[in-house]
């Protein structure tokens, strides 16, 4: 009976956090400049940012640094930790994607869970809908094309497209003027 309990308790609290995240805070009535502040009194760790709406947050393990734009429809798979640097740039419909699976028996082919974090430095670029798989750090000044999904680490301040992606060309590593 306390098994049951425990499992009840725990999806009744897990549905109330996606309802707060993902439908209240989440949004489109709720401003984009007002969205950080609501994730940060849930216990957010995100500096001040714009968040857009119908962001899909799976916990409040997802960092988010200073100056940093989250558009439209992004989701954030967190059974491990994701961290967003600061004066990045994400476009839309970006996945972040913390969790997968070891390869099972012909039986039941996807076997045992597995989670790894999400890395993504200060000033990089990720266009509409890129995935980001698990492990992958995204090294600073980088770029990845739109649709481009993202198996591997990033070197910093070079263009990566394609799929799975792959580097295209250094980039220019001068501070914006």
């Amino acid at each position: 009976m306390t098994r049951v309990v425990g499992t009840v308790r725990r999806a009744l609290l897990g549905a109330a956090r996606d309802v707060l995240l993902n439908a209240v805070i989440g949004s489109p009535l709720l401003p984009t400049r007002a969205r950080w502040v609501a994730l940060r009194a849930v216990g957010m760790p995100v500096e001040r940012c714009g968040v857009a709406s119908r962001v899909w947050f799976g916990s409040r393990d997802v960092r988010i640094g200073r100056g940093t734009y989250v558009g439209h429809h992004c989701l954030f798979d967190t059974w491990a930790p994701v961290t967003i640097g600061a004066r990045c740039a994400i476009a839309m419909q970006v996945s972040f994607v913390t969790s997968s699976h070891e390869l099972g028996g012909p039986d039941k082919r996807a076997g045992a869970m597995t989670a790894r974090p999400v890395t993504v430095e200060d000033g990089v670029w990720i266009g509409a809908r890129a995935t980001v798989l698990p492990g992958v750090t995204i090294g600073t000044g980088a770029v990845v094309a739109a649709g481009a999904v993202v198996t591997e680490d990033c070197a910093p301040h070079t263009l990566y497209a394609g799929v799975p992606a792959r580097a295209v060309r250094a980039l220019d590593n001068a501070p914006a003027r």
